[in-house]
């Protein structure tokens, strides 16, 4: 099995959506998906039973800047057409996580043996379409440098419930100067289907997050003197909610291990 070139940030970012999917459904690609397919989008996934379905979709319709949809399956579908030709739920996410009762009872590369016909599966936005940006307009990103995960923080910013789902945004965030962070909102304002633009800047202890080198999901990263910490909502929200609201059985993505499609960042710009 190849697997020497998948590690070199060059050759992952030089990948299709198509070939980076048959990578992770072989298992030549897993963990974190950063850099990964330079230009496609990526999106985190939340699979829940139909029962649920209709409520969590209106939980998403309700918080567009955590939960904005690209996607969703038909009930017992592993395929989602319009986001991928050869594309599979149940195989081609990097790692996933398996969730009874709002908690995490196994972490796995795939999960079709788990796979039941009453599954729907909804795949979530990333702010990985808009940090492509980020890095064509030169803005550094410390977790792609460091060869990390990005870091992400459950906050006390409360979510609008829908039914049984209720919880707290979960943010990521990149350490940026002032003057970065300034750009930062104006090119990440672009892109309204991805999260867009931040949801707080500075002073994390005003979002309930209390120390930045100990975040939920993801890895610490380097905060230097002269940078602030800036905050995205983000797309690990459901696993958040998720863990309130209990449900008996889903599977999501595990954090910063994305489903890459074939769609491009450039169709969820705003000009």
């Amino acid at each position: 099995m190849q697997t020497v070139p998948f590690r070199n940030p060059a050759e992952r970012a030089r990948l299709t959506g198509r070939e980076a999917r048959l990578a992770c459904r072989s298992g030549q690609i897993s963990g974190s998906t950063a850099g990964l397919a330079h230009g496609y989008v990526q999106g985190n996934l939340a699979v829940l039973p139909k029962d649920l379905a209709t409520d969590f979709l209106l939980f998403a319709q309700r918080n567009p800047k955590p939960c904005p949809i690209v996607g969703v399956s038909a009930p017992g579908e592993r395929r989602i057409p319009e986001l991928g030709e050869d594309l599979d739920i149940a195989t081609d996410v990097s790692g996933y996580r398996v969730w009874r009762h709002g908690e995490v009872v196994e972490e796995r590369l795939e999960v079709a043996d788990l796979w039941r016909d009453d599954l729907v599966a909804f795949v979530i936005g990333c702010s990985f379409s808009f940090e492509a940006a980020m890095v064509e307009d030169g803005l550094p990103l410390r977790h792609v440098e460091m060869g990390v995960r990005v870091p992400m923080y459950r906050t006390s910013i409360p979510c609008v419930p829908a039914g049984p789902f209720a919880g707290p945004m979960v943010v990521s965030m990149r350490p940026l100067t002032p003057a970065q962070a300034i750009r930062a909102v104006q090119i990440t304002s672009r892109f309204p289907a991805v999260h867009g633009a931040p949801v707080h800047l500075g002073l994390p202890e005003q979002i309930g997050i209390r120390d930045l080198m100990r975040p939920d999901y993801g890895d610490p990263v380097e905060i230097r003197p002269d940078e602030i910490p800036v905050f995205w909502a983000c797309g690990v929200t459901p696993q958040s909610v998720i863990a309130a609201s209990k449900p008996d059985f889903a599977i999501t993505h595990a954090p910063g291990a994305m489903l890459v499609t074939d769609r491009r960042n450039a169709e969820y710009a705003v000009l």
